[in-house]
């Protein structure tokens, strides 16, 4: 059975490559089909310069037929490729997965149907691409308020037109596509042969409705592990992105204070300071640097200082638009944020670049030092550069990130869920569903339920499988055990059948007057219990169960006569009083002997019966029998129409004592005595089955 099992395994393995294949191939060649639609959507639009986009159609489409996963990819790998025309086209990816979402999900929902659902539908996706089209363009452009004033109106009747051409394009394929060829691509990877419809296994796991499911702990698991990874990704990148900004705008701050400085004569600083404007070299220099700042489009200031402990000496301050230069002379303060570089300042030395803050803005300073012909550092050339922008900058460059990275991480949870739902939660749920209606009534229904596990032909190539085939090896085994088992208790209770007859024939033998009682009484008490069931007498204590042991049983009823000595018990003269007192001591006997049996085996529901019947044959209705002398209802019910069968026995055989009777007078003292010896319900069922006993009393007269 194992090697069997195991053949069965390598076969579904087998088997599972060429579904794999089959299941992966469609979607991929529906993917591609959505992606040509919308990158030559797109081609068009570029080509005869419509005012339109083109790009979505193959997204819904791809949606409608394969799914979210499909969908989702088709749109985002379209913005991907766009980006060789637009860099911008990857912001605008949550527009297309919004899309694909939300077709995908009203397709399931049934909600994508009729002409006024898809009316609706372009509707609501014309909002979709409006609303986050709009708020993504004014987050990442740098212009979005121009673009936004110069025509709202417009841009939507644009996106309005824009989907309700693609819905149409949509709708149009889709009404050649014939509805089997739809189901083929639909991606769902349910690589189940399974009777079971997806469908119903979706509602069996939204009727077991479980406090912590495993999709959402899947779903969330991702979602906080993708989140978190994103965000100590984004705040590094930023700041990556911060301090790169910091070291260009250095060097450019840099490059420009060092042009400056080359512009000035160090050895002719004092005289700078005291004859100013008079003097020519002044006069030129301050052109030159004018000049400089009028070039450098990214610089703020320019300036020549001299640092003195008192503070800044201005030596050249160049006029700009928003600000008014120093004069000549004037001294300013030290920034705060120079307060540290202040000794080195004074020695000389070159510094690295100062950020600061004040009422010019944020502002990134580089000092050049100025060096006289005899090495002494004789004033400082800066350059400042406005770091306002870079806030902005930063904020551009944070939300861009943010938008790519909203759309993968939607595209990696969806894939999360996909394979978790066909991989783990409907198998899942298709073993709950089967083995929940396992039966175990019968071999038959044992065998209907290892052919609906088989059914199912799980084959997820993973630990699932491995656990499904598992299942299945064990309830193969379980069932053939149980059917072993069945055979063996068979042969078991045939073997104590036969035992228990070998034991009644061995009394039976020892008694010489009262040859096959055992087996005609065993007969009448059959032929009764049947009569009395079609009657409906003791229908509720009469049952099946009881009706089998009382039958089962029925042949150790005299087993107590084993202990009744042979003189007794074969006299062949009537027996005396005395005698008769031992004799009737065989019921008590018999009933001891079982109560033994029973001991040892307690499981033996029959034994219970075979005690009653030995110890319980000889009490009267009326309760003048024996041992106990009980009356009515307290015999119980087996040993009542034991009693019948054992009493007509007795009449109609030949003893040593006695001549047969006949069954006519036999049956005339069963009425007589119904309702003070026997059991009237018993008798009269008796009675009823006359011509039954006759035949079996026949049989063995024979």
């Amino acid at each position: 059975m194992k090697e069997k099992t195991k053949g069965n395994r390598r076969k579904q393995k087998s088997r599972f490559s060429q579904i794999d294949k089959k299941q992966f191939t469609l979607p991929l060649l529906m993917c591609l089909i959505g992606l040509g639609f919308n990158i030559g959507g797109t081609t068009a639009v570029r080509t005869f310069d419509l005012p339109f986009y083109f790009d979505c159609a193959g997204t819904i489409l791809i949606a409608y037929m394969g799914g979210y996963v499909p969908g989702i990819v088709v749109g985002l790998t379209t913005n991907i490729l766009k980006c060789v025309e637009d860099p911008a086209s990857i912001y605008y990816a949550p527009i297309s997965i919004c899309i694909a979402l939300v077709t995908a999900y009203l397709y399931r929902k049934g909600k994508l149907k009729t002409i006024r659902h898809f009316i609706l539908y372009t509707c609501l996706i014309t909002v979709i691409a409006i609303v986050v089209g709009g708020g993504l363009s004014w987050m990442v452009e740098e212009n979005a308020g121009e673009i936004f004033a110069g025509g709202m109106v417009r841009y939507c009747l644009l996106e309005l037109g824009d989907k309700a051409i693609s819905v149409a394009f949509v709708c149009v394929m889709l009404s050649l596509i014939p509805e089997k060829v739809r189901k083929r691509f639909e991606l769902t990877l349910w690589m189940q042969d399974s009777s079971i419809e997806q469908k119903e296994l979706e509602r069996v796991g939204q009727k077991n409705r479980y406090r912590h499911p495993l999709g959402r702990k899947i779903v969330v698991s991702l979602g906080v592990i993708s989140i978190s990874i994103a965000f100590i990704c984004a705040i590094a990148c930023v700041e990556l992105y911060r301090q790169f900004m910091i070291d260009q705008q250095s060097k450019i701050g840099k490059a420009v204070a060092s042009i400056a400085a080359s512009f000035v004569e160090a050895d002719d600083v004092e005289k700078y300071l005291d004859e100013g404007d008079s003097f020519q070299s002044y006069k030129e220099t301050k052109e030159e640097l004018t000049k400089l700042l009028k070039n450098s489009n990214q610089v703020s200031y320019i300036y020549v200082y001299k640092i003195m402990s008192d503070g800044c000496h201005v030596v050249f301050d160049i006029d700009t638009e928003s600000v008014d230069a120093a004069n000549l002379g004037d001294v300013i303060s030290f920034d705060e944020a120079f307060m540290e570089y202040l000794p080195d300042l004074l020695e000389g030395k070159e510094i690295d670049a100062v950020i600061s803050e004040d009422k010019y803005g944020a502002l990134l300073s580089y000092y050049v030092p100025v060096y006289a012909s005899d090495g002494e550092c004789v004033c400082y050339a800066a350059a400042d550069i406005s770091m306002d922008n870079l806030k902005d900058y930063r904020r551009l460059f944070f939300v861009r990130l943010i938008a790519i990275f909203i759309s993968f991480w939607i595209l990696v949870l969806a894939i999360g869920l996909w394979l978790a739902k066909y991989h783990l939660i409907l198998p899942i749920n298709a073993m709950a569903k089967v083995t929940d209606e396992f039966e175990y009534t019968d071999e038959y229904a044992r065998r209907r339920n290892l052919h609906n596990i088989k059914q199912l032909q799980i084959k997820t190539g993973d630990e699932i499988e491995r656990m499904y085939w598992a299942l299945t090896a064990t309830i193969e085994e379980s069932t053939c055990y149980f059917e072993e088992s069945k055979h063996q208790n068979e042969k078991i209770s045939k073997m104590q059948e036969g035992l228990l007859m070998v034991l009644a024939d061995v009394v039976e033998n020892r008694d010489e007057s009262t040859g096959s009682h055992v087996r005609k009484t065993a007969a009448y008490v059959e032929i009764t219990i049947n009569k009395m069931r079609s009657l409906g007498y003791y229908k509720e204590e009469l049952t099946e169960e009881l009706a089998h042991n009382t039958i089962r049983s029925a042949p150790l009823h005299d087993i107590g006569k084993i202990a009744i000595p042979d003189a007794i018990l074969n006299k062949p003269d009537r027996l005396t009083d005395e005698e008769f007192g031992i004799m009737k001591s065989h019921a008590a006997e018999g009933r001891t002997i079982i109560e033994r049996a029973i001991e040892t085996m307690p499981d033996v529901g029959y034994l219970v019966e075979a005690r009653n019947l030995a110890g319980y044959h000889h009490e009267k209705w009326n309760g003048t029998g024996y041992p106990e002398g009980l009356a009515g209802e307290e015999i119980p019910l087996s040993a009542r129409i034991m009693a019948v069968a054992d009493v007509f026995d007795a009449l109609v055989s030949r003893r040593a004592y006695k001549e047969p009777f006949s069954y006519e007078k036999a049956f005339s003292i069963i009425k007589e005595d119904a309702g003070t010896h026997f059991d009237p319900y018993v008798a009269d069922a008796f009675l009823k089955a006359a011509d039954d006993v006759v035949i079996v009393a026949d049989r063995f007269a024979e």
